[in-house]
């Protein structure tokens, strides 16, 4: 079963949802009306994340692309840059976490959304909890090493003292038809 947050109180009221009463559910059926308000803005995003992951393909690296977007504002935008620096934590997300948080001046991004073009590993999850980042969209699960539901269910555990609303699957198939054109050329 797949849990997602609401990412507290806050999308609680825009839902109408008061989520102490609410059966499971009926945050489901509340939930799944959420995403279509900012759907075009979703892919949007992700068309932008999907871009860096192409520049990461052609500079030799996997191509999994991030962005950082607070209300309309791009706060920075990123790839892998882990061959590049010679720096195992170089994914995509830490380096746009990285940046946005140097922009912003603060090391919290709690109003802020994250855009993958992949389902963050555990060492990306526990910096975007970290950060409190407020929601993560990502376009395709990763079954090696997902942290949000293919392997652990980080982000959104009740365990940790900051969970994640998470809308995953935006632009699946042109994120995983990427993946799979790398790693095919490589073979």
């Amino acid at each position: 079963m797949m849990t997602v947050s609401l990412g507290g109180g806050q999308m609680s009221r825009i839902l109408g949802v008061n989520r102490a009463n609410a059966k499971p559910d009926d945050l489901r059926r509340k939930r799944s009306c959420y995403p279509l308000a900012g759907m075009m803005s979703d892919l949007e995003y992700m068309r932008m994340a999907l871009e860096e992951a192409r520049v990461c393909a052609e500079a030799g690296e996997v191509p999994i692309g991030a962005v950082v977007v607070r209300g309309e504002v791009v706060l920075a935008r990123g790839g892998n840059r882990t061959i590049r620096d010679c720096d195992p934590t170089a994914h995509a997300e830490i380096v746009v976490l990285r940046e946005a948080a140097r922009r912003i001046g603060n090391y919290r991004l709690a109003d802020a959304t994250l855009y993958v073009t992949v389902e963050p590993c555990a060492m990306c999850a526990g910096a975007i909890i970290q950060a409190r980042v407020l929601r993560l969209v990502y376009a395709t699960d990763d079954p090696k090493g997902g942290a949000f539901r293919t392997c652990f269910e980080l982000l959104t555990s009740a365990k940790l003292n900051h969970q994640v609303d998470v809308t995953p699957g935006v632009l699946a198939e042109e994120a995983a038809s990427l993946l799979q054109s790398f790693f095919a050329a490589r073979r």
